[in-house]
Protein backbone atom coordinates (compact mmCIF):
# COMPACT_ATOMS: atom_id res chain seq x y z
CA UNK A 1 0.00 0.00 0.00
CA UNK A 2 1.52 3.37 -0.87
CA UNK A 3 2.33 5.75 1.94
CA UNK A 4 2.13 9.71 1.94
CA UNK A 5 5.89 9.69 1.10
CA UNK A 6 5.69 7.83 -2.03
CA UNK A 7 3.42 9.97 -3.50
CA UNK A 8 5.53 12.89 -2.84
CA UNK A 9 8.38 11.07 -3.61
CA UNK A 10 6.27 10.52 -7.14
CA UNK A 11 5.46 13.88 -7.63
CA UNK A 12 8.48 15.80 -6.34
CA UNK A 13 7.45 17.79 -3.65
CA UNK A 14 7.00 17.10 0.09
CA UNK A 15 4.78 15.06 2.38
CA UNK A 16 3.34 17.88 3.91
CA UNK A 17 2.24 19.56 0.46
CA UNK A 18 0.98 16.09 -0.14
CA UNK A 19 -0.85 16.19 2.86
CA UNK A 20 -2.37 19.94 2.16
CA UNK A 21 -3.51 18.81 -1.25
CA UNK A 22 -5.13 16.13 0.32
CA UNK A 23 -6.98 18.44 3.00
CA UNK A 24 -7.97 21.14 -0.18
CA UNK A 25 -5.34 24.10 1.49
CA UNK A 26 -6.13 26.72 -1.23
CA UNK A 27 -2.86 27.88 -1.01
CA UNK A 28 -0.98 25.16 -2.51
CA UNK A 29 -0.68 26.44 -6.59
CA UNK A 30 -2.48 24.89 -9.15
CA UNK A 31 0.37 22.92 -11.12
CA UNK A 32 1.69 21.58 -7.93
CA UNK A 33 -2.02 20.60 -7.09
CA UNK A 34 -2.44 18.65 -10.66
CA UNK A 35 1.01 16.93 -10.19
CA UNK A 36 0.14 15.27 -6.42
CA UNK A 37 -3.11 14.72 -7.61
CA UNK A 38 -1.52 12.77 -10.88
CA UNK A 39 0.50 11.01 -8.28
CA UNK A 40 -2.16 10.18 -5.64
CA UNK A 41 -4.23 8.57 -8.56
CA UNK A 42 -1.29 6.65 -10.17
CA UNK A 43 -0.26 5.23 -6.70
CA UNK A 44 -4.47 4.91 -5.54
CA UNK A 45 -3.52 6.56 -2.33
CA UNK A 46 -5.40 5.94 0.42
CA UNK A 47 -5.01 7.83 3.81
CA UNK A 48 -4.72 6.22 7.20
CA UNK A 49 -7.54 6.85 9.84
CA UNK A 50 -5.48 6.11 12.20
CA UNK A 51 -2.46 8.21 11.84
CA UNK A 52 -4.91 11.09 10.55
CA UNK A 53 -6.55 10.49 14.36
CA UNK A 54 -3.06 10.80 16.12
CA UNK A 55 -2.33 13.56 13.79
CA UNK A 56 -5.10 15.61 14.89
CA UNK A 57 -6.34 14.29 17.77
CA UNK A 58 -9.56 14.04 16.60
CA UNK A 59 -11.43 11.06 14.67
CA UNK A 60 -12.19 11.77 10.96
CA UNK A 61 -15.86 11.01 12.27
CA UNK A 62 -18.78 13.74 12.50
CA UNK A 63 -21.64 12.78 15.65
CA UNK A 64 -25.09 12.82 14.90
CA UNK A 65 -27.56 12.85 18.20
CA UNK A 66 -31.14 13.43 17.56
CA UNK A 67 -34.52 12.57 19.70
CA UNK A 68 -35.43 9.60 17.58
CA UNK A 69 -33.77 8.63 14.33
CA UNK A 70 -36.95 6.32 13.70
CA UNK A 71 -38.40 9.67 12.70
CA UNK A 72 -38.93 11.14 9.31
CA UNK A 73 -37.37 14.27 9.80
CA UNK A 74 -34.36 13.70 12.04
CA UNK A 75 -33.77 10.66 9.56
CA UNK A 76 -33.74 13.27 6.53
CA UNK A 77 -31.39 15.31 8.84
CA UNK A 78 -28.90 12.75 9.16
CA UNK A 79 -29.07 11.59 5.82
CA UNK A 80 -27.40 15.19 4.85
CA UNK A 81 -25.28 15.14 7.63
CA UNK A 82 -23.98 11.35 6.09
CA UNK A 83 -23.80 12.60 2.34
CA UNK A 84 -21.76 16.36 3.32
CA UNK A 85 -18.96 14.07 5.41
CA UNK A 86 -18.61 11.39 2.45
CA UNK A 87 -17.63 13.61 -0.12
CA UNK A 88 -14.75 14.47 2.47
CA UNK A 89 -14.04 11.20 3.06
CA UNK A 90 -15.49 11.34 6.88
CA UNK A 91 -17.66 8.74 8.42
CA UNK A 92 -20.88 9.34 10.67
CA UNK A 93 -22.01 7.66 13.79
CA UNK A 94 -25.34 8.18 15.14
CA UNK A 95 -27.43 7.76 18.64
CA UNK A 96 -31.18 8.69 19.54
CA UNK A 97 -31.44 10.64 22.76
CA UNK A 98 -35.24 9.53 23.56
CA UNK A 99 -37.59 11.30 25.17
CA UNK A 100 -35.99 11.99 29.06
CA UNK A 101 -33.85 14.94 29.24
CA UNK A 102 -32.13 13.64 32.30
CA UNK A 103 -30.21 11.10 30.38
CA UNK A 104 -28.87 13.62 27.60
CA UNK A 105 -24.94 14.32 29.18
CA UNK A 106 -24.72 10.50 29.56
CA UNK A 107 -25.56 10.18 25.85
CA UNK A 108 -23.89 12.86 24.67
CA UNK A 109 -20.59 12.57 26.18
CA UNK A 110 -20.38 9.10 25.48
CA UNK A 111 -20.35 9.53 21.97
CA UNK A 112 -17.63 12.59 22.44
CA UNK A 113 -15.38 10.68 24.00
CA UNK A 114 -14.66 9.09 20.76
CA UNK A 115 -12.74 11.89 19.91
CA UNK A 116 -15.06 13.31 17.26
CA UNK A 117 -14.00 15.83 14.97
CA UNK A 118 -17.66 17.39 15.31
CA UNK A 119 -20.93 17.00 16.73
CA UNK A 120 -24.86 17.61 15.41
CA UNK A 121 -27.11 17.39 17.82
CA UNK A 122 -31.07 18.11 18.28
CA UNK A 123 -31.32 18.33 22.15
CA UNK A 124 -33.75 17.40 24.49
CA UNK A 125 -32.45 18.63 27.53
CA UNK A 126 -32.88 22.20 28.99
CA UNK A 127 -29.42 22.87 29.65
CA UNK A 128 -26.11 21.90 27.64
CA UNK A 129 -23.61 23.68 30.19
CA UNK A 130 -22.23 20.09 30.61
CA UNK A 131 -20.81 20.63 27.13
CA UNK A 132 -18.78 23.49 28.20
CA UNK A 133 -15.77 21.61 28.68
CA UNK A 134 -16.31 20.16 25.25
CA UNK A 135 -16.68 23.41 23.74
CA UNK A 136 -13.02 24.10 23.07
CA UNK A 137 -11.95 20.56 21.29
CA UNK A 138 -14.95 19.14 19.75
CA UNK A 139 -17.01 21.88 16.68
CA UNK A 140 -20.67 21.54 18.31
CA UNK A 141 -23.56 22.31 16.31
CA UNK A 142 -27.58 22.05 17.29
CA UNK A 143 -30.00 22.07 15.23
CA UNK A 144 -33.86 22.39 15.28
CA UNK A 145 -33.20 23.65 18.63
CA UNK A 146 -30.60 26.12 20.29
CA UNK A 147 -28.18 25.24 22.34
CA UNK A 148 -28.21 26.62 26.65
CA UNK A 149 -25.85 27.72 29.09
CA UNK A 150 -23.43 27.38 26.15
CA UNK A 151 -21.80 29.39 23.39
CA UNK A 152 -22.19 26.77 19.78
CA UNK A 153 -23.63 27.66 16.53
CA UNK A 154 -27.34 26.56 15.86
CA UNK A 155 -29.49 26.90 12.52
CA UNK A 156 -33.55 26.17 13.60
CA UNK A 157 -36.30 27.02 11.66
CA UNK A 158 -39.15 29.81 12.33
CA UNK A 159 -41.42 27.69 15.01
CA UNK A 160 -43.21 31.03 15.60
CA UNK A 161 -43.84 32.12 12.07
CA UNK A 162 -44.58 28.91 10.65
CA UNK A 163 -47.43 27.96 13.51
CA UNK A 164 -48.76 31.34 13.04
CA UNK A 165 -48.98 30.53 9.12
CA UNK A 166 -51.01 27.35 9.74
CA UNK A 167 -53.00 28.85 12.17
CA UNK A 168 -53.94 31.61 10.41
CA UNK A 169 -54.47 29.52 7.62
CA UNK A 170 -56.97 27.40 9.56
CA UNK A 171 -58.21 30.72 10.59
CA UNK A 172 -58.89 31.77 7.29
CA UNK A 173 -60.95 28.84 6.32
CA UNK A 174 -63.68 29.61 8.92
CA UNK A 175 -62.69 28.08 12.14
CA UNK A 176 -62.76 29.81 15.56
CA UNK A 177 -62.73 26.63 17.53
CA UNK A 178 -58.49 25.30 16.78
CA UNK A 179 -57.38 23.24 19.09
CA UNK A 180 -53.79 22.51 19.62
CA UNK A 181 -52.09 19.17 20.10
CA UNK A 182 -48.31 18.53 21.30
CA UNK A 183 -45.62 16.84 22.67
CA UNK A 184 -44.51 19.33 25.65
CA UNK A 185 -43.21 22.84 26.03
CA UNK A 186 -40.41 21.74 27.61
CA UNK A 187 -39.50 21.72 24.12
CA UNK A 188 -38.08 24.71 22.69
CA UNK A 189 -39.96 23.97 18.93
CA UNK A 190 -43.16 23.52 20.81
CA UNK A 191 -43.09 26.22 22.58
CA UNK A 192 -42.60 28.94 19.89
CA UNK A 193 -44.99 27.09 17.95
CA UNK A 194 -47.39 27.41 20.74
CA UNK A 195 -46.41 31.19 21.08
CA UNK A 196 -47.16 31.39 17.05
CA UNK A 197 -50.48 29.85 17.59
CA UNK A 198 -51.17 32.36 19.93
CA UNK A 199 -50.75 35.17 17.60
CA UNK A 200 -52.49 33.86 15.15
CA UNK A 201 -55.20 33.75 17.46
CA UNK A 202 -54.48 37.46 18.47
CA UNK A 203 -54.40 38.71 15.10
CA UNK A 204 -57.90 37.23 14.07
CA UNK A 205 -59.24 38.74 17.46
CA UNK A 206 -59.98 35.17 19.09
CA UNK A 207 -59.76 34.33 22.44
CA UNK A 208 -57.36 31.94 23.52
CA UNK A 209 -59.47 29.32 25.36
CA UNK A 210 -56.89 27.24 27.24
CA UNK A 211 -59.08 23.96 27.37
CA UNK A 212 -58.36 23.76 23.61
CA UNK A 213 -54.19 23.56 24.33
CA UNK A 214 -53.46 19.77 24.86
CA UNK A 215 -50.12 18.42 25.20
CA UNK A 216 -48.56 15.01 25.85
CA UNK A 217 -49.56 13.67 22.44
CA UNK A 218 -46.38 11.48 21.72
CA UNK A 219 -47.52 8.41 20.15
CA UNK A 220 -50.44 7.19 18.40
CA UNK A 221 -52.28 6.03 22.37
CA UNK A 222 -51.12 9.24 23.53
CA UNK A 223 -52.40 11.44 20.76
CA UNK A 224 -55.80 9.68 21.17
CA UNK A 225 -55.71 10.57 24.52
CA UNK A 226 -55.55 14.10 24.11
CA UNK A 227 -58.27 14.16 20.88
CA UNK A 228 -60.68 12.58 23.09
CA UNK A 229 -59.72 15.29 25.44
CA UNK A 230 -60.68 17.78 22.88
CA UNK A 231 -63.61 15.77 21.74
CA UNK A 232 -64.96 15.88 25.68
CA UNK A 233 -65.23 19.46 25.36
CA UNK A 234 -68.88 21.44 25.81
CA UNK A 235 -67.33 23.54 22.85
CA UNK A 236 -65.20 20.88 20.65
CA UNK A 237 -63.16 22.11 18.22
CA UNK A 238 -63.53 22.23 14.82
CA UNK A 239 -59.73 22.64 13.36
CA UNK A 240 -56.69 20.70 15.13
CA UNK A 241 -52.61 22.50 14.40
CA UNK A 242 -50.33 19.84 15.52
CA UNK A 243 -47.17 20.93 16.61
CA UNK A 244 -44.65 18.11 15.02
CA UNK A 245 -45.08 16.09 11.88
CA UNK A 246 -44.95 13.11 15.08
CA UNK A 247 -47.89 14.41 16.57
CA UNK A 248 -49.76 14.87 12.90
CA UNK A 249 -48.54 11.34 12.12
CA UNK A 250 -50.70 9.60 15.54
CA UNK A 251 -53.25 11.96 14.46
CA UNK A 252 -54.26 10.22 11.14
CA UNK A 253 -55.60 6.63 12.42
CA UNK A 254 -57.31 8.59 15.20
CA UNK A 255 -59.42 11.10 13.04
CA UNK A 256 -60.74 8.23 11.14
CA UNK A 257 -64.62 8.67 10.84
CA UNK A 258 -64.33 12.64 12.29
CA UNK A 259 -64.36 14.35 8.67
CA UNK A 260 -65.51 17.29 9.69
CA UNK A 261 -62.55 18.47 11.22
CA UNK A 262 -60.18 20.06 9.63
CA UNK A 263 -56.03 19.32 10.18
CA UNK A 264 -52.90 21.27 9.67
CA UNK A 265 -49.53 20.04 11.05
CA UNK A 266 -46.09 22.11 11.78
CA UNK A 267 -43.77 19.33 9.66
CA UNK A 268 -44.79 17.03 6.05
CA UNK A 269 -43.82 13.65 6.17
CA UNK A 270 -44.03 10.61 4.32
CA UNK A 271 -47.39 9.96 2.36
CA UNK A 272 -49.10 12.52 3.54
CA UNK A 273 -49.98 14.39 -0.15
CA UNK A 274 -51.42 10.55 -0.55
CA UNK A 275 -53.75 10.53 2.22
CA UNK A 276 -57.59 11.38 2.16
CA UNK A 277 -57.63 13.94 2.84
CA UNK A 278 -54.26 14.95 2.04
CA UNK A 279 -52.96 16.87 5.14
CA UNK A 280 -52.03 20.49 4.82
CA UNK A 281 -48.43 21.29 6.52
CA UNK A 282 -45.72 23.47 7.36
CA UNK A 283 -42.53 22.33 5.09
CA UNK A 284 -39.57 22.01 6.68
CA UNK A 285 -36.41 21.56 5.22
CA UNK A 286 -34.96 18.94 7.50
CA UNK A 287 -31.86 18.27 5.00
CA UNK A 288 -31.10 22.13 4.48
CA UNK A 289 -30.46 22.10 8.36
CA UNK A 290 -28.13 18.63 7.91
CA UNK A 291 -26.36 19.72 5.16
CA UNK A 292 -25.47 23.42 6.85
CA UNK A 293 -24.72 21.62 10.15
CA UNK A 294 -21.74 19.50 8.41
CA UNK A 295 -20.47 22.20 6.22
CA UNK A 296 -19.95 24.38 9.50
CA UNK A 297 -18.22 21.79 11.15
CA UNK A 298 -16.08 21.56 8.20
CA UNK A 299 -15.18 24.74 7.86
CA UNK A 300 -14.76 25.01 11.92
CA UNK A 301 -12.17 22.59 11.55
CA UNK A 302 -10.41 24.64 8.33
CA UNK A 303 -10.76 28.51 9.35
CA UNK A 304 -10.57 27.57 13.12
CA UNK A 305 -10.44 31.57 13.36
CA UNK A 306 -12.76 32.68 10.91
CA UNK A 307 -15.71 34.45 12.29
CA UNK A 308 -19.16 33.62 12.05
CA UNK A 309 -23.11 34.08 12.57
CA UNK A 310 -24.15 31.53 15.50
CA UNK A 311 -27.60 31.48 15.10
CA UNK A 312 -29.05 31.36 11.77
CA UNK A 313 -32.94 30.70 11.27
CA UNK A 314 -34.13 28.89 8.53
CA UNK A 315 -37.71 30.14 7.05
CA UNK A 316 -40.49 27.71 6.43
CA UNK A 317 -43.57 27.68 4.72
CA UNK A 318 -46.91 26.58 3.82
CA UNK A 319 -47.90 23.48 1.95
CA UNK A 320 -52.19 23.51 1.41
CA UNK A 321 -53.99 20.60 0.52
CA UNK A 322 -57.25 19.01 1.61
CA UNK A 323 -57.49 18.83 4.89
CA UNK A 324 -57.99 22.31 5.66
CA UNK A 325 -61.98 22.21 5.44
CA UNK A 326 -64.16 25.06 5.40
CA UNK A 327 -66.59 25.65 8.16
CA UNK A 328 -68.76 27.11 5.20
Amino acid sequence: MATMRDVARRAGVSAKTVSRVFNHDPHVSVVTKERVETALRELNYVPSTLSTTFRSGRAPVIGVAVPDIADPFFGALAKAVEAVAAVHGMSVVMTSLGEDPTREPAIVQSLLRQSLSGLVIAPIAGDQSYLDAWVARTRLVFVDRRASGIVADSFTEDDHAGAQLATRHLVEHGHVRIGFLGDSTAIPTSRGRLVGYRAALLDAAIDYDESLVVLGALDRRSAAAAFAALERLEEPPTAIFASNARVTMSLVPVLRGHGHLALAGFGDFPMADMLDPSVTVIDQDPAALGTLAAQRILDRLAHPRRRYRRHTVLPVELVERASCLSTG
